[in-house]
């Protein structure tokens, strides 16, 4: 076999890792006359990654996040009473492995999002299924689907390893069926011992009010509190002052 023929054989063989870099791997093995075990493990090598990188993007991709947020671009120093060292407990992932939960509660533009969309990304590159989802939005676009479409949306939300229920309650009261879609993914989840995190502006003693239902209210939390990590987001917004600095450089109009 000639090269060409070679590289055509690793393409039907699915080694696109080394057929992209065989070349190249041939030149650097002539060049240092390097053993042939050197060269079969750096071919392999380039195989392993590429496989690595595109699971790690088909992840990304499953999970709903629309950017890859990390705990090193969040401003500490705006907010310094923020619970750092609670943030970075949740990034070990350590609560997903256990099936426990999260619940970070605070007032707007304080980063909780920031910091659940963080730990959501880390667990995509650790290997875990995870799914990010805007609560309110995608509760109300569950309403609106067959019966058909909710079975597989439900299923959609109770298998992953990891669940960030983002912004619960933005608009305050939901509809009678996502308040029962909350409860189901809750206690669907934690009879599988499948983490959650949420995200909210509400306090969890007026989720009864949100949910018009104070013994649902207490059912979820429930469950939700049995094994969970409890984070209190307190101090000024980062958005009001991203906005406020926006206009400070904006050209006054003649």
């Amino acid at each position: 076999m000639n090269m060409t023929e070679i590289e055509r054989a690793l393409r039907e063989l699915r080694l696109s890792g080394i057929a992209d870099t065989l070349s190249t791997r041939v030149m650097q093995a002539q060049a240092a006359q390097q053993p042939f075990l050197e060269t079969l493990a750096a071919v392999l090598q380039d195989e392993l990654d590429r496989r690595r990188s595109r699971l790690m993007e088909r992840r990304f991709k499953r999970s709903g996040l629309a950017e890859r947020l990390t705990l090193a671009d969040f401003d500490w120093r705006f907010n310094p009473k923020l619970p750092r060292n609670a943030c970075f407990e949740l990034h070990t992932l350590k609560f997903v492995g256990e099936g426990a939960n999260a619940l970070i509660v605070g007032k707007p533009g304080t980063g909780k999002s920031h910091i659940a969309k963080a730990v959501a990304y880390q667990a995509t590159l650790q290997g875990y299924d995870v799914r990010y989802v805007e609560a309110d939005s995608e509760f109300a676009r569950y309403g609106l689907a067959s019966t058909a479409q909710q079975a597989e949306q439900l299923m959609g939300w109770i298998e992953p390893d990891l669940l960030v229920l983002d912004d619960l309650f933005l608009a305050r009261r939901i509809a009678d069926v996502s308040a029962e879609l909350l409860q189901a993914i809750v206690h669907q989840r934690y009879k599988l011992r499948r983490a959650i995190v949420i995200t909210s502006n509400r306090v969890v003693q007026d989720w009864g009010k949100y949910l018009a239902d104070a013994t649902m209210a207490t059912t979820i939390l429930d469950r939700l509190m049995h094994r969970c990590a409890m984070l209190e987001f307190e101090g000024k917004s980062y958005r009001l002052k991203e906005a406020a600095a926006r206009i400070a450089i904006t050209p006054e109009s003649s």
